[in-house]
């Protein structure tokens, strides 16, 4: 029996660890969750192991976001 193909993202698409997006940002790790109260800031997931993690693209999206601001 074949197994089904896993389709992998493009690199553009990869999850960054949080830290990672906060450096990104230039921002604390306070003031994220400042941002996500407010409903603020680029969206992120919880992976199953419990990090939370947000994709490359939603990153890039909201950082030209804030550049068009």
């Amino acid at each position: 029996m074949a197994t089904p193909s896993r389709r992998r993202r493009s690199p553009k698409d990869e999850l960054l660890p949080l830290s990672d997006a906060l450096v990104e940002l230039g921002i604390t790790r306070a003031t994220w969750y400042r941002w996500r109260n407010r409903g603020y800031g680029p969206e992120a997931k919880r992976t199953p192991t419990g990090r939370i993690c947000v994709r490359r693209s939603v990153l890039d999206a909201f950082l030209d976001e804030m550049d068009a601001a």
